[in-house]
């Protein structure tokens, strides 16, 4: 068996799909969905979304597959994922890359493969969506398209994962750098001393210290031959000036505020000033005491946490756009789906009805969404019980018919019935209860299979119970005979002169005369009692509820009374009689219903030997 060749890129595939932290993780509904979708529109019985690793297959959706992985060198993923184009195998024993294959020659006796390979934004492989069956098969060019589609839909999932997955990383080197600017800042905060500065009333600089000169760059003797306002950046000046005119008339007793000092080296710096007054003993101001603190660090972290914030802003906003591109995605999936889907709210209610839904029950959308269900397709026998098995799982959470598939009687909008395949899921959106329904009309699955049971249990001609059913229905009469201590008897019934009838009239008129006889069969014999035909022209009726083995000679005579009137054929008359056998079953008698018909079977032979047109055993003498 020839293992498929790495990829030309391994290593970094590898390193992608490590990345994407898709492995050995639960389950999610985004691709359970498509692999149901796979293996419900091709009518196939496995369906996966399978991540190739480093030295095996895993399955991150499966439909159909009980194992969650198999080894890379039986994959047929592998050969996949080093195509540009979907991998089709109609037939694997005939291919010599996988006829020896072990999933192949074993379970599960893989025949069919289909796989579109799953690609990252780069174009790197790193697994497909496939469909698999034990039959071989050939993919038309619709089923083709729709597995790409279908493909299509999760490579846009995995991209969109791949690009939050990037996103973060570079959200994580965002998030390192402004720490480490934070860090900066509170360590200049901390750690330096605040500036302090008595200022003139004309804003001549009178005394500082070396924490003022550090922050603005110029020495002690440098600032004395200047005034504040020959280093504040023009813009922030008149702000200043303003509350400085305030402190000197008294109107406030300090302020604050923040502006911009120019430096010796001609940058400027954010300062966060606080002034107050002290006053001579006349009251006139006598110097100014100013106290600096730089917060050039802290503007900058500030701008850079509004550009981080911008920078989120935007992030959110693509993905909000790339979760509504998915939803419109998935919406046209459902909306053209072949079966009916419908979404309830908790309350049952319909908020989806798809085109397919239209079709099956007759109702548009606008004219479903927002009814109750019971309202539109339950039929009022049942629709009590839906009420209370939703009341039930909403206030217990308990439900027997969630994740199952059941078949269930529906009704359409003009009122005819139908029956339908349904699988309904709950889901939990915003932290409410909202349930997913798919149904599919069964109906003429149902009338077949009815068709098939009826046919397997009666006779064609006649359309009389056959002996099929004969076996079926006598260990069911005998335990009512046990229960009820009434006898049942068995009449084995053979027509005289029906091959005379056949040779003189033909096999048509024959089975006009067999049909005939049936219906005075039908009609001779009480409703209790059933109506048999084995073959041929011969017939058995059983007799249940009799009282005594008289009754059930009365039943014969009857028949044969019925049977040899003659019967209009072909323009002409056909008569025909009866022989009958009779075999009785007492309550709790040892006979098996084999035992039962050979007894009768062989009565009726001794009736015919005894001159036909006979009952045997004869009546009891009175």
């Amino acid at each position: 068996m020839p293992a498929a060749s790495y990829h030309p890129d391994e290593a970094e595939r590898q390193q992608l799909l490590n990345s994407l932290r898709l492995l050995d993780t639960e389950a999610e509904e985004v691709f359970d969905r498509i692999t149901r979708l796979v293996a419900r529109l091709l009518k196939v019985p496995t369906a996966l979304f399978s991540l190739v690793d480093a030295d095996r297959q895993w399955f991150k959706s499966r439909v159909g597959m009980p194992a969650t992985e198999t080894p890379r060198e039986q994959a047929f993923c592998g050969y996949a994922i080093l195509q540009d184009q979907p991998l089709v195998v109609a037939d694997a024993t005939s291919d010599a890359r996988f006829a020896d294959n072990p999933l192949v020659t074993g379970a599960p006796n893989i025949r069919f493969y289909a796989g579109v390979p799953i690609r990252s934004s780069g174009g790197l492989p790193i697994g497909t969506l496939c469909a698999i069956d034990d039959h071989a098969r050939v993919l038309s060019a619709e089923e083709l398209c729709i597995m790409m589609d279908l493909a299509d839909i999760v490579q846009k999932e995995v991209q969109s994962r791949e690009r939050l997955a990037v996103a973060g990383r570079h959200l994580a080197q965002s998030e390192a750098v402004l720490h480490a600017s934070e860090a900066r800042f509170r360590s200049i905060f901390d750690l330096a001393s605040i500036g302090m500065a008595l200022i003139a009333p004309n804003g001549g600089w009178l005394s500082v210290n070396k924490a003022l000169c550090d922050i603005v760059g110029y020495t002690p003797d440098e600032l004395q031959r200047l005034t504040f306002q020959d280093i504040t950046v023009p813009e922030d000046l008149d702000s200043d000036l303003g509350l400085l005119q305030q402190l000197a008339s008294g109107e406030i007793a300090q302020y604050q505020l923040e502006k911009r000092y120019v430096r010796k080296d001609g940058t400027t710096v954010w300062i966060n000033l606080n002034v107050t007054r002290k006053s001579n003993p006349t009251g006139s101001v006598e110097y100014y005491i100013s106290v600096v603190k730089d917060i050039q660090a802290q503007k900058e972290a500030e701008a850079a946490l509004i550009a981080l914030h911008a920078d989120l802003e935007a992030r959110v906003a693509a993905r909000t756009d790339q979760l509504r591109e998915r939803e419109a995605e998935l919406r046209s999936v459902i909306e053209n789906a072949n079966d009916a889907y419908i979404g309830l709210d908790e309350k049952g209610s319909v908020t989806v009805w798809n085109r397919a839904a239209e079709e099956t029950f007759g109702y548009g959308a606008l004219e479903a969404v927002g009814r109750p269900l019971e309202n539109l397709i339950i039929p009022p026998e049942l629709a009590r019980a839906h009420r209370g098995a939703m009341f039930r799982y909403v206030t217990s959470g308990v439900s027997t018919v969630l994740g199952k598939r059941l078949e269930l009687p529906a009704i359409r909008k003009d009122g005819t019935r139908l029956t339908v395949e349904v699988r309904i899921n709950e889901l939990d959106v915003r932290g409410q209860k909202v349930f997913s329904a798919f149904l599919h009309d069964i109906s003429e699955r149902k009338q077949a299979e009815a068709r098939r049971e009826f046919e397997s249990r009666h006779d064609v001609l006649t359309g009389l119970l056959n002996r099929r059913a004969l076996l079926e229905t006598l260990p069911i009469a005998q335990s009512r005979a046990n229960r009820g201590g009434q006898s049942l008897g068995l009449l084995f019934i053979d027509l005289d002169g029906f091959k005379a009838v056949n040779d003189t009239h033909g096999h048509e008129a024959g089975d006009r005369l067999l049909s005939e006889i049936a219906n005075r069969l039908r009609a001779v014999v009480r409703k209790t009692d059933s109506v048999f035909r084995l073959a041929g022209d011969e017939f058995t009726v059983l007799l249940e509820g009799l009282h005594d083995a008289g009754s059930a000679h009365v039943a014969a005579a009857k028949i044969i009374e019925a049977v040899s009137r003659p019967v209009q054929v072909d323009g002409g008359e056909g008569q025909v009689g009866a022989s009958i056998g009779l075999a009785l079953f007492a309550p709790h008698g040892g006979a098996s219903p084999e035992q039962l018909i050979k007894e009768a079977d062989e009565r009726m032979y001794q009736a015919k030997r005894a001159g036909k047109g006979r009952i045997c055993p004869p009546a009891p003498s009175m």
